[in-house]
């Protein structure tokens, strides 16, 4: 008798993590649509206040993506032409790009081998050499708290200070994270963060959010997201967007936030067990230390670019989902060949070939997870 296949193991399962919340999900959608509120209703007030106290800030703008919440925050400081906003060179294009739709220019900064997060002696320097080069003026730090793990916020709001420079936290794949007991959110002058559905936190389509304990800059997110308008709709105060959150997607989030807590234990869980079975074979993530990562992505590096492949191939024969994040830095993209000075930032550099980001959510199953190392285990046997 014919074995049957084993079912497929999707990289990320939004329509079992939908079938769970379909009751309340659709309670709440079918309430928007009774009050018809569907930009800024109360949904979104709601939402904010949870999203706030969840993470201890003062104050909380939702808005429609996690790049027009790293937008606003960068328009609130006037940040642009002449300006300097330094970031790592290993993370997804929104963070550079948008200071480059400012006019200002991004300075790539190399990253921790273990941990990817932003090099602080090598982000040190760079700020040092932008100075003594003398035509950008530094103006802000954007930290990425990459894969679910924060950024070292202590050092760099105490390096910002010593600058005198803006921090901006990205944390668009790590809502939920905390860092010396504290849910990421305060540590830097404004947190970015997105509900792009692979999010930890997602919706059922684009949203973000900025998160500050600055009344001014609440104010200014505030106005900004809705045309720079003031006191009232046609009292236009300064240059904005158009970056509100639909209500629809408050609502969708409300209800998602109500499991956020069980789904982010369950995330920890799995990675645990890629921990414990693959620990021997491959460099799975390092904890970044006093903290708790969202696990949005579970990253290895393979020894070689050829394991990498192999491994890649092995587990689409098995119909196992896997990604990779990210297959180039960012200042070798074409997008920033004109705006990178030619630095060589070899760890960032490094890891493109070597990296693969395995199934990490929080319907995977145990069984799931260890077919997922079962098959890398062979791949690298062979």
């Amino acid at each position: 008798m014919t074995a049957q296949p084993l079912p497929p193991i999707p990289f990320l399962d939004l329509k079992a993590q939908q079938a769970r919340l379909h009751g309340d999900v659709a309670a709440r959608i079918n309430a928007v649509l009774a009050h018809g509120q569907y930009i800024l209703g109360p949904e979104v007030r709601e939402l904010e206040a949870e999203l706030a106290q969840f993470c201890g800030a003062k104050h909380c703008v939702t808005v429609s993506s996690g790049t027009d919440a790293l937008t606003i925050a960068l328009m609130a400081e006037q940040i642009g032409l002449g300006d300097a906003v330094f970031l790592p060179a290993f993370t997804y294009t929104a963070t550079a790009e948008v200071a480059l739709l400012l006019g200002a220019t991004p300075v790539f900064v190399d990253v921790d081998p273990r941990t990817f997060q932003i090099d602080l002696a090598h982000l040190e320097s760079r700020i040092q050499q932008v100075r003594a080069a003398g035509r950008l003026r530094p103006r802000a730090i954007i930290g990425v708290d990459l894969f679910g793990q924060p950024a070292d916020w202590p050092a760099l709001a105490a390096l910002a200070t010593r600058e005198a420079l803006f921090t901006l936290d990205d944390c668009a794949q790590s809502f939920g994270a905390s860092l010396n007991g504290a849910r990421l959110g305060t540590q830097a002058d404004a947190t970015a963060t997105s509900f792009f559905p692979s999010k930890p936190l997602g919706g059922y389509g684009d949203g973000g959010a900025l998160f500050t304990q600055s009344d001014e800059r609440a104010t200014l997110y505030k106005s900004l997201r809705t045309h720079g308008e003031g006191a009232t709709r046609y009292q236009v105060e300064r240059i904005g967007m158009n970056g509100r959150l639909d209500t629809l997607q408050a609502a969708v989030l409300l209800s998602k936030l109500t499991i956020f807590e069980a789904e982010l234990a369950r995330r920890e869980q799995i990675a645990q067990i890629y921990d414990r079975e693959l620990g021997n074979l491959l460099t799975t993530p390092a904890r970044v230390p006093n903290s708790r990562s969202a696990w949005a992505v579970y990253a290895v590096l393979f020894p070689t670019h050829e394991a990498r492949e192999a491994a890649k191939d092995a587990l689409g024969t098995a119909q196992i989902g896997h990604a990779i994040y990210y297959p180039r830095a960012l200042h070798e993209q074409p997008a920033y060949a004109a705006a990178h000075d030619g630095t060589s930032l070899p760890v960032a550099e490094g890891l493109g070939p070597r990296i693969l980001a395995l199934p990490i959510h929080p319907d995977l199953t145990d069984d799931q997870a260890l077919r997922v190392t079962a098959v890398l285990r062979q791949a690298l046997s062979a």
